[in-house]
């Protein structure tokens, strides 16, 4: 099937799991929260089903009998066929070591659901993915993202800065605006594919270093070629700090040149 589903226009979850107990409960609370289902028993089916219906959320069982979940979760974060707006959780049957959170994170997750289950707190967060997934969503449709980052572009940041300004102001808070921009060399600017994708591996570095420091919504930075290059006193300055934190407490390192 290659359509959407989604019922009375409902935000539509794709579910992998083998609809016993370890997945029933969850499909009870998502339907009686008002999204439409779609439930896969493998892996291979979730694969096939994210890349034909387009879910607005995605929920991976851990142990799915052909694949582990994690490994679910990171097949889909790097299919350019899924959107990388989607949000993809892993629901894990046994309350989780911290070592298992990193690992569907570094997997591509954007959370685990563990128990013990907190129905209210589940549906307020998924209510919050889903609202996070459908703004870029709209972002993308009105041009306001770049196709190959899915962050904004100068069109998108700009009016996200007047968003964000105008918020400040309202609300007497401080504001602050990052910019990036990835230098490539001119042999590379004249493949765009290599291109491309030295700018989406510089993305997706960053969008894992923000998931660790706990930023939720790193749409929010534009990389825009240009827009700001980081030179003399700030790149030493960066190298510096890098080389300083694998020296060690008390060590002090020259960066390299």
């Amino acid at each position: 099937m290659s359509e959407r589903m989604p019922q009375g226009g409902l935000p539509l979850v794709l579910l992998g799991g083998n609809g016993q107990e370890a997945t029933r409960w969850l499909r009870s609370l998502l339907e009686g929260g008002g999204y439409a289902v779609l439930q896969e028993r493998s892996a291979q089916h979730v694969l096939e089903r994210a890349r034909s219906t387009e879910p607005d959320l995605i929920i991976v069982d851990a142990e799915l009998p052909d694949m582990p979940g994690a490994d679910v979760c990171r097949t889909l974060r790097t299919d350019p066929r899924v959107s990388s707006s989607t949000p993809i959780l892993l629901a894990v049957r046994e309350p989780a070591s911290r070592a298992q959170r990193l690992a569907a994170l570094r997997a591509g997750a954007w959370e685990c659901i563990t128990p013990p289950h907190d129905a209210d707190e589940i549906l307020l967060k998924l209510g919050a993915y889903v609202r996070a997934k459908l703004d870029a969503d709209r972002a993308r449709a009105e041009g306001l993202l770049d196709s190959v980052t899915g962050l904004y572009n100068r069109q998108g940041l700009a009016r996200r800065a007047r968003e964000l300004g105008s918020q400040a102001f309202r609300e007497h808070a401080p504001l602050a605006c990052v910019v990036l921009a990835v230098d490539l060399e001119p042999h590379e600017l004249a493949h765009g594919q290599a291109g491309s994708g030295i700018v989406g591996r510089c993305v997706q570095a960053l969008k894992t270093a923000a998931r660790y420091a706990g930023v939720d919504r790193l749409r929010s930075l534009a990389v825009a070629p240009g827009a700001l290059r980081l030179r003399g006193r700030r790149e030493r300055g960066l190298r510096a700090d890098r080389a300083g934190r694998f020296a060690g407490p008390g060590r002090r390192c020259r960066p390299h040149r």
